[in-house]
């Protein structure tokens, strides 16, 4: 067994790509492995390629020195309701053995800087209300939790709506309880039926 000393569970010794759909056989099986450990509901293979095969440029992995995938970020990137340009992380996932070392994080700024470079107006995501690594994560990054959704998952947990606004000005609510407060310390908002969407669970 590797020591956590080893090089291949540092930062430094990993590589951040984004995906090559040329690599598909390769990539996605891995992906939907890694993902599929903390998903709170399961994936088909084709929710994974309704992602990769219009956002694939959106999509980002970070791999050991052996080429090993050891986190993705799997994201969306289209018009909300005729509205703002709204990104969307979809998923999520780093390895255990290499969560607590900002890959996440990283992952998900790479998301974001890119849907910068494509204009995008807001991101969103949902997370489990018990997710509060999650939570931290995103809030450090900017994110205000939007809304409630109440049961939103089919394992029963509910979950949050998080936006992070990248325009100022731009602040799409998506029904009557949408209002932007602070994660940490914030009072409980009001519960509103979940759109009907492909649900996504970010883990850290």
């Amino acid at each position: 067994m590797a020591s956590a000393s080893n090089d291949t569970s540092r930062p430094s010794a990993l590589r951040y790509i984004q995906y090559d759909p040329s690599r598909e056989n390769e990539y996605l099986t891995a992906m939907r492995q890694l993902i599929s450990k903390d998903l709170s509901e399961p994936y088909s293979i084709y929710v994974y390629r309704y992602f990769l095969y219009q956002w694939g440029d959106l999509c980002f992995l970070a791999m050991d020195q052996t080429d090993k995938l050891v986190g993705v970020v799997v994201s969306k990137l289209e018009p909300h309701r005729g509205g703002p340009l709204r990104g969307y992380i979809a998923m999520l996932a780093v390895r255990e053995e290499y969560r607590g070392q900002g890959i996440a994080t990283k992952l998900v700024r790479m998301a974001i800087d890119k849907m910068i470079e494509r204009d995008a107006d807001e991101v969103a995501l949902e997370t489990e209300v018990v997710n509060t690594a999650a939570m931290k994560l995103y809030e450090r990054l900017g994110f205000l939790r939007s809304k409630r959704l109440h049961r939103y998952y089919l394992n029963g947990n509910s979950a949050y709506r998080l936006v992070l606004y990248l325009k100022e000005g731009v602040g799409s609510m998506d029904a009557n309880y949408d209002y932007p407060v602070p994660v940490s310390g914030a009072p409980p908002i009001p519960t509103g039926q979940p759109q009907v969407q492909i649900p996504g669970y970010p883990v850290v």
